[in-house]
């Protein structure tokens, strides 16, 4: 059966929804994901299953998850854990299940390596996917080929574990990171490295430093290293403008919006909840920050178990919708905008997933089970509609697909052709008992006293069909020209009606020019 592939989102759409960000989100939401209510990770659905993160058979908490962004790596799951590990899953593979998932672990497993001494918190694909970025406890940024896992760059300059990490939308070589030490650095892979550290590793310095971005007004002269933690910067995001980044903290409830052009003050400095009923007395930090693929809207996870939605250009005027339904009890939950804007995929501390339609905040989101454990990454795969990964404290992640695939059909079933042949003499001797007989030439049945006959038909046995498939238009059409013409050479009035007739008219029809003029004169 023919099928097609559902398009993604236009340039011309993406244009429109960046330039016209302020309108409303069910203008881009009417269309919505299908099946979603289908989600399964059991196996036996294309790309469901689940994957055991282990090493040498001991398990691992992961940390972060990361679909590739392009044709070629859409598929590979990026998973970074708790021991330093970086491993890549290929989902189109048969995964297995939940109770064969340790054993079978190197089975789904495309490679693996150790990318810190430390855990890594953050991954991000740089550069058409040949190349992963690392965020560690370590206090560094590792730039790793993908093709021979080697790493071929250190980011270094933070003073505190590295959390969150974006690239620019169009430009990879431009990175922005955020540190437990309360600072985001910008950095350009294109600057002259510095000398090589201790293993030879070609280490990059920080092009431009904010420090204590998300710090309080007030601060004490002594800081205890609880309150050093509490100014943790949580999440960073390069925005699709190109010049702009989000950030948010753990001391507050606050989304900045920084200028790369002149990063002294946020341009957009907006508490998440404004607009909201936040308790009374309370600052929650804010765990995540995610974008869609058009950068319209941002959506910020806050520790007040509220997913709050901004307009991109209008973030002054505060969240433009709130979700709620999880429970958001650790900085390791993350949610993530679909890429298409319209859905918003949550983890939860209570170990179920949550699916909020965008334009329908008021509506009980869809709640996956499976995890034993807090639901921590989730992602989106950006080329198949219907593909989800979610990673837990019980050391899996959960790839999630629809049963009904993402096709629209595009032929009827009457015009699909199928090869009909008739049943074999053994097949229906097996099916009517009929005895055993052996002739070459014509049919053989036997008559009522069992004496043998030749050339009559038994109506059990299937008399030649002769099956054709239709003739073409094409075939008709030419058919139809080669009658006309032969009609034409019959008959010679009927050159002038004949299709033939409009390429080549008769002499008598055609319009005489200057050319047909000075002809006739030299003759």
């Amino acid at each position: 059966m023919a099928t097609r592939r559902r398009l993604s989102p236009t340039f011309f759409g993406g244009l429109r929804a960046r330039e016209l960000g302020g309108a409303s989100v069910s203008s881009r939401a009417t269309a919505g994901l299908p099946y979603l209510a289908d989600l399964s990770s059991d196996p036996g659905g294309r790309g469901g299953g689940v994957i055991a993160v282990e090493h040498s058979g001991d398990p691992a908490i992961p940390f972060a998850i990361s679909f590739g962004k392009t044709a070629q790596t859409c598929n590979l799951l990026a998973v970074a854990d708790e021991d330093g590990y970086v491993g890549l899953y290929d989902t189109r593979r048969r995964l297995p299940s939940a109770s064969s998932s340790l054993e079978k672990s190197a089975e789904t497993r495309v490679c693996d390596w150790v990318a810190h001494n430390n855990a890594v918190f953050d991954v991000c694909w740089i550069k058409e996917g040949s190349q992963i970025l690392t965020a560690s406890g370590d206090q560094t940024v590792k730039i790793w080929s993908v093709g021979n896992r080697k790493c071929i760059g250190v980011l270094s300059g933070h003073t505190g574990s590295v959390k969150s990490l974006s690239c620019h939308s169009s430009n990879p070589e431009l990175i922005v990171s955020g540190s437990r030490d309360g600072s985001f650095a910008l950095w350009d892979l294109r600057c002259d490295p510095k000398s090589p550290n201790s293993h030879g590793e070609t280490c990059l310095t920080s092009s431009a430093v904010v420090r204590e971005a998300h710090s309080p007004i007030l601060r004490s002269r002594t800081r205890s290293r609880a309150k050093a933690a509490s100014t943790s910067i949580t999440s960073v995001l390069y925005l699709k403008d190109g010049v702009s980044i989000a950030t948010s903290g753990a001391a507050d409830n606050v989304v900045k919006i920084w200028d790369t052009r002149n990063l002294k003050v946020p341009f957009s400095n907006k508490n998440s909840q404004a607009g909201a009923q936040p308790l009374e007395g309370v600052k929650h930090g804010i765990s995540c920050l995610s974008q869609d693929s058009y950068g319209a809207y941002i959506a910020a996870s806050c520790m007040d178990n509220r997913i709050y939605l901004y307009s991109v250009l209008h973030v002054n005027k505060g969240p433009i919708k709130v979700y709620t339904g999880s429970k958001i009890e650790s900085f390791f939950v993350k949610s993530a905008i679909s890429p298409d804007g319209t859905h918003i995929l949550g983890g939860s501390s209570d170990g179920s997933v949550y699916l909020w339609q965008v334009d329908q905040p008021e509506s009980a989101p869809i709640v996956l089970k499976g995890h034993e454990g807090e639901a921590t990454s989730v992602d989106w795969c950006a080329s198949e509609v219907g593909k989800i990964a979610t990673s837990s404290d019980d050391s899996t992640v959960r790839v999630w697909s629809t049963m009904k695939m993402d096709c629209t059909n595009v032929s009827s079933p009457t015009v699909i052709r199928k090869r009909i042949t008739a049943p074999s003499t053994e097949y229906r001797r097996s099916i009517t008992h009929e005895p055993a007989t052996t002739s070459r030439d014509g049919v053989v049945c036997t008559s009522g006293d069992g004496e043998l006959q030749s050339g009559c038909h038994s109506p059990l046995q299937p008399r030649a069909l002769h099956f054709g498939t239709p003739e073409s238009s094409k075939k008709r059409a030419l058919a139809l020209f080669e009658e006309e013409a032969l009609d034409s050479r019959k008959s010679p009035e009927a050159q002038t009606n004949s299709p033939s007739s409009v390429l080549s008219p008769p002499p008598s029809l055609k319009r005489r020019t200057i050319r047909d003029y000075f002809a006739s004169a030299a003759s």
